[in-house]
């Protein structure tokens, strides 16, 4: 008898950790848009991504130049 209550005591332990594990997983998959508005790469990265598409041919220098510009003047 201990034991099946032991078993059934584990499995309702087992089922409420996946329920908060997954309503964890729910709610950073829906967040809101103040958490995804504060996911924002730094002027640093920024320029790292800009050099880089101008690099393989993606912007071309003048725009590249005025989008440094930008993101400095910000």
């Amino acid at each position: 008898m201990k034991r099946k209550l032991a078993e059934w005591m584990g499995l309702a332990a087992t089922v409420a950790v996946a329920g908060v594990l997954l309503a964890g997983c729910a709610w950073s998959i829906g967040g809101t848009k103040e958490h995804s508005a504060s996911v924002q790469a730094t002027r640093g990265q920024e320029l790292i991504d800009l050099k880089k598409a101008r690099d393989q041919g993606a912007i071309t220098q003048d725009e590249y130049d005025a989008q440094k510009k930008r993101i400095m003047e910000r």
